[in-house]
């Protein structure tokens, strides 16, 4: 890959909720531990100055290439042997390219889920509604880009993207709006006929501003395009298969949708979904828990906030792997199931 692909060095990243990430994962000397979203290198450097060997995921190459084009400061990759393995993939494949790797067993996953500052900061990557760009959006820059889905998909599909992955209640509207305006093929193209859609004053100032309704429609759109609530079940579920009994999970989520997921997830592995009530018994045997010691949502503190605006959203959920084998994988359930549509009419 060329340099003038890699990640701009001015580029500020500050890795969300790195000391309680730390806590929660608990690195010792000898540890191998996964880090499922490589990024900018923020939660892999803590565990590498820790002792720990890191296998580093990710799918979009210019962090890959950041990382290989500045070698000289991840000396750990040119270690015998490499405490610091990157794997130019999805978490989701952690499984199948540890297997490849050698790794038959680590003692720490981490993932922080969703975009990353480089990626929002770089408006050629179409990620940001505030600044204008090609409408583009792919993480791993491969595949269908978010220009293609608003102008080729039908006006219910988007509507059907924009309320699941949004939760636009006036994403019919919005679809509408769409359609009508095509082609679409700049951000600033995007967030325009959206806020028009939803009668949206972009010039209104001040503390009581509504928020962008942008943000909404650029939110769903991403996930759509990049998989991301498909491949957080699926890293999830790698996790589980590839900690070792005693080692910890910690996932970092930006938006609800996601971090219901993690909820769902963890509760359901450490057993806490088999008795309707905790009055009543279990209501069978079922499989063994394997996740225990489900720590208490964190969230970032005043200090953070305030260094770091966009750590806001950000959840941590975190625990630690039981001796119980991987639980065999059933029908994922839809993000919105049993809940009433509350759109309003197109």
């Amino acid at each position: 890959m060329s340099a003038s692909r890699t990640i701009p060095e001015g580029v500020p990243h500050v890795p969300v909720l790195l000391e309680e990430v730390v806590a929660a994962l608990n690195p010792q000397g000898g540890d191998v531990i996964v880090d499922g979203t490589l990024g900018a290198g923020g939660y892999t450097r803590r565990l590498l100055d820790a002792g720990a060997t890191v296998h580093a995921f990710d799918r979009d190459p210019d962090a890959i290439a950041a990382i290989v084009d500045n070698r000289a400061k991840w000396p750990e990759l040119d270690a015998n042997p490499p405490r610091l393995v990157l794997h130019a993939r999805r978490f989701s494949e952690m499984v199948a390219s540890l297997e490849e790797a050698g790794v038959t067993g680590v003692d720490g996953v981490v993932m922080d889920i969703g975009v990353s500052s480089m990626q929002l900061d770089q408006a050629e990557r179409g990620f940001a509604f505030g600044a204008d760009g090609p409408l583009d959006m792919r993480m791993s820059q491969a595949g269908m880009s978010a220009a293609d889905f608003v102008n080729e998909a039908d006006e219910a599909q988007i509507a059907d993207v924009l309320y699941l992955y949004g939760e636009e209640r006036q994403s019919r509207r919005v679809a509408r709006a769409i359609v009508a305006a095509r082609p679409i093929a700049t951000t600033g193209e995007l967030a325009a006929v959206v806020r028009k859609a939803v009668g949206y004053n972009a010039n209104y100032k001040g503390a009581s501003a509504p928020k962008d309704p942008a943000a909404r429609s650029f939110q769903a759109i991403r996930i759509h395009v990049n998989g991301e609530l498909d491949e957080l079940d699926a890293g999830m579920e790698g996790a589980e298969t590839v900690l070792r009994a005693g080692g910890r999970l910690a996932v970092v989520t930006f938006h609800s949708l996601e971090d219901r997921k993690v909820k769902r997830f963890l509760r359901d592995a450490a057993g806490q979904a088999q008795s309707t009530s905790r009055h009543l018994p279990q209501l069978g045997s079922g499989p063994q828990a394997t996740f225990e010691r489900v720590a208490k949502a964190v969230r970032p503190g005043e200090a953070e906030l305030a260094a770091n605006p966009r750590s806001r959203s950000a959840t941590l959920r975190a625990a630690v792997r039981t001796q119980a084998p991987p639980r065999v994988s059933g029908p994922r359930t839809a993000v919105h199931e049993g809940r009433k549509d509350p759109r309003s009419a197109p």
